[in-house]
C-alpha cells in the first residue's frame, strides 16, 4: 500500500515504503544530547519543536511501515582534520577548535535513541554538508530501488538542506518534515522551511502527518 501525503502545493503525494527512506542525518551526542558540545546552541530551538520526540517518532514509524531508515553520519573528527586543506569551510574551521563529533569519544556516538539496528545503512562520512558529496549515499538508495526520500535530523539550514538539495539534483522526490529537524535561531529554521524549501523539496510536512500516512500504509 502507497502512503498518500499533501505536499508543497497541495497536491497528494504518493509514498511506497518499498521505495522509501527517511534519511537520519548527524543524530550525535553532541547535537542531541545534555553535555553535547553544540546541544546548548541548539537546545532552544531543538526543545521547541520537541525534536527528540519527533525524531523518534519518524524513525520509528518508517521502521513499523517498512520504508528503510539510512543513517548520514558528518565526518567525526580525528587529529589534523581540514588542518591544511587549502578552503576549509566556516563550520569546518569551528569543528577544528571544538572538535565536534570526535571519533572515539561519546559526543561522537549516534543518540542512544537514534541508534542504527542491524541491517539498516550507515553511510561514508560526509566531510562538509551535503550527505551525498563524496559518500555511498546515492549508490546504497539506487541499489535498494529508493526513489523517494525524507530529510530529518540536524542542521536544518545547513546539512539537511544541502542533502536535500542535492537529492533532488539527482533526481529523488524530497519531503521535508519541519518539526523533526532544528537549528540555532528560528530565523535559520524560517529560511530552511520557508524561504529556501519551497524551491526544492517536493513536500514539506511534519511529524504528525508524516506519521498518520505511514500508519494508513502499514494499516
Amino acid at each position: 500500500m502507497s502512503i498518500i501525503l499533501i505536499g508543497v502545493e497541495s497536491m497528494p503525494q504518493t509514498y511506497d515504503p518499498r521505495c522509501t527512506a527517511v534519511l537520519l542525518v548527524d543524530p550525535f551526542n553532541d547535537f542531541l544530547s545534555e553535555g553535547g558540545k553544540i546541544w546548548p546552541r541548539l537546545k532552544a530551538m531543538a526543545e521547541q519543536v520537541d525534536l527528540l520526540d519527533h525524531l523518534r517518532s519518524v524513525v520509528g514509524a518508517a521502521r513499523d511501515t517498512g520504508a528503510r531508515v539510512i543513517f548520514v553520519p558528518h565526518r567525526r573528527w580525528e587529529e589534523g582534520d581540514y588542518e591544511t586543506w587549502a578552503h576549509p569551510n566556516p563550520t569546518q574551521l569551528g569543528i577544528m577548535e571544538r572538535h565536534s563529533f570526535a571519533r572515539g569519544t561519546w559526543g561522537g556516538e549516534f543518540h542512544p535513541d537514534l541508534r542504527p539496528r542491524p541491517g539498516e545503512t550507515v553511510v561514508a562520512e560526509h566531510w562538509a554538508q551535503s550527505g551525498f558529496a563524496n559518500t555511498d549515499l546515492d549508490f546504497r538508495l539506487k541499489q535498494h530501488g529508493i526513489t523517494h526520500v525524507v530529510l530529518v535530523g540536524l542542521l536544518a539550514n545547513t546539512c539537511v538542506e544541502s542533502t536535500g538539495r542535492f537529492a533532488m539534483e539527482l533526481g529523488y522526490h524530497v519531503t521535508l518534515v519541519r518539526d523533526a529537524t532544528a537549528a540555532f535561531l528560528p530565523e535559520m529554521v524560517h529560511a530552511a522551511h520557508e524561504l529556501n524549501g519551497p524551491t526544492y523539496a517536493h513536500a514539506i510536512t511534519t511529524t504528525g502527518e508524516l506519521v498518520a500516512a505511514f500508519e494508513g500504509a502499514h494499516a
